[in-house]
């Protein structure tokens, strides 16, 4: 049985960061269908694409990936969020676990890292949705 490939947001204020994480899910089971710059960005992305998974870095202007976290979640509590940060400080951590996060990607990252993360999020979604 093909597995349906797995729809992706970057919300990533950083570009270089963005076209990384792009690069790393290209030829992998996932489709980038969108990023954002920023979280209220992301929210708006979110809210009219539907994807299954967001990566989502915690520091953000405009609005910050927790607060965007939030507010996708309160919306659609189906979609999967993958924090991405650099500052993994426990109190960051569980504010997001609190808040929704499905999982963690920390900086600086590498492919096999960025995957794995993913591959877990994306086995509970196939799981929820054959």
């Amino acid at each position: 049985m093909v597995r349906r490939r797995i729809t992706i947001v970057i919300a990533e204020d950083n570009d270089m960061m963005r076209s990384i994480l792009r690069a790393m899910l290209r030829g992998e089971e996932y489709d980038v269908i969108g990023e954002a710059r920023n979280g209220q960005a992301a929210i708006d992305i979110v809210a009219r694409l539907k994807p299954d998974i967001v990566c989502m870095d915690v520091m953000m202007p405009e609005k910050s990936g927790i607060e965007a976290l939030c507010e996708i979640k309160a919306a659609n509590p189906a979609i999967e969020i993958v924090m991405v940060t650099g500052n993994s400080d426990p109190e960051t951590v569980q504010e997001s676990i609190m808040n929704g996060a499905s999982g963690f990607i920390i900086k600086p990252f590498n492919a096999a890292r960025v995957l794995d993360a993913l591959e877990k999020v994306s086995n509970r979604i196939h799981q929820a949705k054959p």
